[in-house]
């Protein structure tokens, strides 16, 4: 499996605005960028295809920023994923009498993949996060 800069920053920022959720805290862009070094318009192109996807909601002003759409619990890390990147394997439509068996083997892969990347929310990862102390 592949990630992208821009699946890697959504998840970045994602996880930054989970960290302010409980207090309902909107944060802004550049705080963002500025924290996780993140070129502020690539955030910005990143932050719009999240709102399209439902995932976060934006609001303006001096107190404007974005913030979680959901509760970071109900947001699976798939989702941020396929909100800003066609992702997962893709599969060659190939023959020969090999063929079968390694279809077979990369749709066991895909299937793992999907089922973690489902099975782990926001939530999780922010817990795992605050767990090591890590700066976010």
């Amino acid at each position: 499996m592949r990630i992208s800069a821009k699946a890697e920053y959504a998840c970045l920022a994602i996880i930054a605005l989970a960290e302010e959720y409980p207090r309902d805290r909107s944060l802004p862009i550049r705080e963002i960028a500025d924290a996780h070094g993140i070129p502020a318009k690539f955030l910005t192109q990143i932050l719009l295809r999240l709102k399209g996807a439902g995932l976060v909601i934006s609001t303006r002003g001096s107190s404007g920023g974005y913030r979680l759409a959901r509760p970071p619990e109900e947001i699976s890390l798939i989702e941020v994923l396929r909100a800003v990147d066609s992702h997962g394997i893709t599969l060659q439509d190939r023959s020969g009498p090999s063929a079968p068996v390694l279809a077979q083997v990369w749709g066991q892969i895909l299937a793992w993949e999907t089922e973690l990347l489902s099975g782990t929310s926001i939530a999780n990862l922010l817990e795992r996060c605050n767990t090591h102390d890590w700066v976010l």
